[in-house]
């Protein structure tokens, strides 16, 4: 539960890219995509460290392991929290992102093989124990995470609104002058997507004088989250080499049997059949077609109906979405494990990526219909989509560790599941950045699109600056799609909801190659097995 709070990332998101601005991000704050990168390179380095911590779990235990996963977790919160109130994202990416990487993947390997083995017979329902926790991190992480940045939030010193202020614009920035000197400024309006932790008065803020509350946040989640994983680490057991379960369940159905291995797989064989890599596949891809969107979840809702529906689609309604992401990929992670034993993996898996392909194929539909017909159906029907793609991206997570054991084995699942796990950590990489360089060339589209219907002295005036400085303006932040709408011609479609729909076709490619792989799959050849 503690390591899974990672899949409520995009609380920080909002907090993390106003840093300076606060109500609205300043020429100096990071980017989105410099942001989301920061999870990326944490889901990278949970699949190296459980590659490696694998094969040391088989030799010392998961008792050290959790130990070592709790210090790293909680330390790279802690080290993150110094690189936010430096504002050095150097340092986050090394705390948050490496050390806490690593304490992720130690953490998610060492119950695995350990509930595997109380459960030999039942190897769905036991893997989906285990991740179970990790995919519900975020119903605990998210109010928690959003409580505090609300607590340690400053709103940063108000001048006026813009009518009041004498502004001025210089490369790209906005600057007022404030008893005589000039300081830099950034302008809220509530006209645009707001996710402001405390509402303000539209006008203009002076930039540095506030807090978003996330390096505090960062903080004191550092060292709850150790002294609650220590307290777990100390109190794992595992049976005895010889132990059964007094009533063993038997497989059921011919299917289930059939994909069943009576014999083991030594590690380093298992990664010499094809079957390893067919399994890699479909976790890499499948894992790249949700992670994605789960650092993003918060800043997509947002920006896809907050527009359209601002009255429902706030700020507070966002931060729940991303709790719901978290029951729902709990849930399917035990229930869609479970049935895994009753229907098989293989079948399991084709269910995850059909269903898949036409959910991810509908979300543009319903995307484009918001532009045409804003109305609540749309956001209902978003809303039940999303969630049961997500029961499926951690369904996919909680039977792989079965579906290793059908096919290798029980006895070095551990190493196996460990090593499979690069695969999370290529998708870590290629999910956050399909989607934001998708979303960000979309949203550079869109801007050129408006600006050329933008009467250019309506432009001046607003910006301060020509037409032409328009890449200047938008790379200071200072251009956005919704500050355009408002000086755009009468009746100009809000493209925003429509920036993810590339995205989406793009994880439906993806799950079509996985759903092949899954359909190739077949016994390992006798020749692997261990003697």
């Amino acid at each position: 539960m503690c390591i899974g709070s990672v899949y409520a990332w995009s609380i920080f998101n909002p907090a993390l890219t106003k840093i300076r601005g606060v109500v609205a991000p300043s020429g100096d704050d990071w980017t989105l995509s410099q942001v989301v990168w920061i999870f990326t390179v944490a889901i990278v380095f949970l699949g190296l460290a459980a590659a490696v911590a694998g094969k040391w779990l088989e030799e010392v235990g998961p008792r050290k392991v959790g130990v070592l996963a709790a210090c790293c977790w909680g330390g790279g919160y802690v080290i993150g929290s110094v690189g936010i109130y430096t504002h050095q994202l150097w340092l986050i990416y090394c705390g948050y992102g490496v050390i806490g990487g690593c304490g992720l993947g130690l953490g998610y390997v060492s119950p695995v093989s350990t509930l595997i083995r109380w459960f030999p017979d039942r190897r769905g329902m036991a893997s989906g124990l285990a991740i179970m926790g990790f995919g519900g991190g975020a119903i605990i992480g998210a109010p928690i995470k959003a409580k505090l940045l609300e607590t340690f939030y400053r709103q940063p010193d108000f001048l006026g609104s813009v009518s009041q202020v004498n502004l001025v614009t210089s490369n790209g920035r906005r600057f007022a002058d404030v008893h005589g000197e000039k300081v830099e400024v950034v302008i809220w309006s509530a006209q645009g997507v707001s996710d402001i932790t405390t509402a303000g008065l539209e006008g203009v803020y002076v930039v540095n004088s506030g807090a978003t509350g996330a390096a505090e946040t960062f903080a004191v989640l550092g060292l709850v989250y150790a002294a609650v994983m220590l307290v777990a680490a100390f109190s794992y057991r595992v049976p005895a080499t010889d132990w059964k379960p007094p009533k063993p369940v038997a497989a059921l159905g011919k299917k289930n049997k059939e994909m069943i291995s009576s014999a083991d797989v030594l590690m380093t064989d298992a990664v010499r059949t094809p079957q390893f890599y067919q399994l890699w596949l479909m976790l890499c891809l499948n894992v790249t077609a949700g992670i994605g969107v789960l650092g993003v979840a918060k800043t997509m809702i947002t920006e896809i109906f907050g527009s359209s529906l601002p009255n429902v689609v706030d700020a507070s309604f966002a931060a729940t979405y991303v709790v719901m992401i978290g029951v729902f990929n709990m849930t399917g992670r035990f229930i869609w494990a479970s049935a895994s034993d009753l229907i098989g993996r293989k079948t399991t898996y084709w269910c995850f990526f059909l269903i898949g392909i036409l959910l991810y194929l509908s979300i543009p539909i319903t995307a484009q219909q918001m532009t045409v017909n804003p109305s609540i159906t749309f956001l209902i029907y978003f809303y039940a989509a999303t969630m049961i793609i997500f029961t499926m991206y951690g369904g996919a997570f909680a039977t792989i560790p079965a579906y290793l054991a059908d096919v290798f084995g029980t006895r070095h699942v551990g190493a196996i599941h460990g090593r499979l796990l690069t695969a999370w950590a290529i998708a870590g990489v290629l999910g956050p950045l399909a989607i934001t360089s998708l979303r960000q060339s979309s949203v550079s589209e869109a801007i050129r699109k408006l600006a050329s219907s933008v009467d250019p002295t309506k432009f001046e005036s607003k910006f301060g600056a020509p037409l032409s400085q328009l890449e200047l303006l938008v790379d200071q932040k200072t251009v956005t799609i919704s500050n355009l709408l408002e000086i755009a011609p009468l009746n100009t479609v809000d493209p925003t909801s429509t920036i993810y729909n590339s995205t989406m076709y793009l994880m439906a490619s993806l799950l079509m190659i996985a759903l092949v792989s899954n359909a190739l799959m077949k016994p390992v050849n006798p020749k692997y097995h261990s003697k």
